[in-house]
């Protein structure tokens, strides 16, 4: 797509993701650190990012299904590792394309041993031990079965063991210290293999939960897992909308759907060429409110949506920016440049991880290379 086509322009800094993950991995080293490539790179294109990754000293890949797995093989060859999160079916694909399932059931684990029955081989995976989430893993019970089932524990060449925390974005819940207590717990009853628990916001909770692997995600991305200005993330994402028109509203006018903002005073009100059908939440815009919620950078200058995001469009409030800054064709901050991911998804009362991965197909993608 030809930028004088493209709805908005997103530049995706692969230089900042390798920075990103060589930072963690020098957190968590002596230990290892792997990389959570699923749904697409987390939106941003795994062709790119994942060689990115690789560049930079990345051996180590988690995706959510064997079709993401296949495509990885392909774009990164026979070297590292891939582990599939979800589940090994189809079991041929997976082998055929040298994948690592995360088995999360005992039907799952008689699955792949029956495959390595047929293979004559016993076949290598990763067991996942639910210690808290109750969505996926074997429970407390299925674990403690596996560990004294002799033909189980034999059936699967185990090279894995892993657990998912569920509120390591909280140093202070008292979960994180009850499931890694779990899980230590559960490790000692399972074959000897290496171990990992901690994701992103896990990796910053100390060594303690660094096991012999960790596995960041939105971090990578540019995703803030820490208050500490420290430890913060480069920024990955700079998404920037085009003003289509520019236009004077006068009290006690609305703008837009529902007529949901009305103007204070004499004001110039930008539409920007981006919407909810482009991964742009709508819940950033006015809703059955005066008030708007989010923000957009023009110029230097930051400036309040105003109105509803719709499919196509959002309105911004341009009264304060200069007429020759604030034009037709000129660009919009929308995440990136002055506005940070997690103050876009704050704002719209989501997560960041969820504005990355619905990034629409409607910009013209630019890749920054390290």
């Amino acid at each position: 797509m030809s930028e004088s086509s493209a709805r908005g322009i997103l530049t995706i800094d692969l230089g900042a993701v390798a920075a990103n993950w060589q930072a963690l991995a020098r957190r968590t080293a002596p230990s290892a650190c792997g990389a959570v490539v699923k749904a697409d790179a987390y939106g941003l294109g795994v062709a790119r990012v994942a060689p990115a990754l690789f560049a930079a000293g990345c051996r180590t890949y988690f995706v959510a299904s064997v079709e993401e797995g296949v495509e990885l093989r392909g774009i990164l060859g026979p070297d590292p590792a891939i582990l599939v999160l979800n589940s090994p079916e189809p079991v041929r694909d997976a082998r055929a394309h040298d994948l690592i399932p995360v088995l999360n059931s005992p039907a799952q684990i008689d699955t792949w041993i029956a495959a390595g029955r047929a293979a004559g081989a016993v076949l290598p995976a990763a067991v996942h031990v639910d210690t808290g989430m109750n969505r996926l893993g074997l429970s407390a019970h299925e674990t403690a079965e596996f560990a004294v089932d002799r033909a189980r524990r034999d059936g699967v060449d185990v090279v894995l063991v892993m657990s998912h925390l569920a509120c390591a974005e909280d140093p202070a819940h008292p979960m994180n210290r009850h499931q890694l207590t779990d899980f230590l717990r559960r490790i000692a009853a399972l074959p000897a293999a290496p171990a990992s628990l901690a994701n992103s916001a896990g990796i910053l909770l100390g060594q303690p939960y660094h096991f012999q692997l960790s596995r960041p995600g939105i971090a990578l991305y540019g995703g803030q897992v820490s208050s500490d200005p420290t430890l913060a993330m480069a920024e990955v994402v700079h998404l920037q909308g085009k003003i289509v028109q520019v236009r004077r509203v006068d009290t006690p006018e609305s703008v837009g759907y529902g007529a949901a903002f009305h103007v204070s005073g004499p004001s110039r009100i930008a539409t920007v060429a981006v919407g909810y059908a482009d991964g742009y939440p709508r819940s950033a815009g006015a809703q059955g409110s005066d008030l708007a919620r989010g923000s957009v950078i023009v110029s230097g200058m930051r400036v309040p949506i105003v109105g509803r995001v719709s499919m196509d469009l959002i309105t911004i409030d341009v009264t304060a920016v200069p007429e020759s800054a604030a034009h037709s064709g000129a660009l919009v901050s929308l995440i990136g440049g002055g506005m940070a991911l997690d103050e876009v998804a704050s704002a719209a009362g989501t997560i960041s991880y969820e504005i990355l991965t619905s990034l629409g197909p409607r910009y013209e993608r630019r890749y920054l290379e390290g």
